[in-house]
């Protein structure tokens, strides 16, 4: 059904997203559980590469999260649906691998 939705409207890979990126601070689904990985190499969605390069010293996070689609009016809801979407898991800081990701997702835009 993805595939004939996203032929039909001529939907972007990166814009299959969930709730809870479009809006960090309303809605928190879908859940850590949820397969983005697999439907994203499948087409549908982005991911980050497997192999991870150092960010930056000057390396905004902010700036990327506004790239790669996420509202940053509240720095905490954008961390914790990246985190939920990218990293499986509800941690509400960021770590060097999650910085490494957010870069390699930036850098696909």
């Amino acid at each position: 059904m993805l595939r004939q939705l996203k032929q039909i409207y001529n939907i972007p890979t990166a814009n299959f997203i969930g709730h809870g990126d479009i809006a960090p601070t309303r809605k928190t689904d879908p859940s850590i559980l949820f397969p983005w990985k697999t439907l994203a190499q499948n087409g549908f969605g982005q991911w980050y590469n497997d192999t991870l390069a150092n960010t930056p010293a000057d390396f905004n996070y902010l700036m990327a999260f506004r790239i790669i689609g996420y509202d940053v009016h509240d720095s905490t809801a954008a961390i914790r649906a990246f985190k939920r979407h990218y990293m499986q898991d509800t941690a509400r800081q960021l770590n060097l691998r999650d910085l490494s990701a957010i870069y390699d997702l930036m850098n696909k835009n």
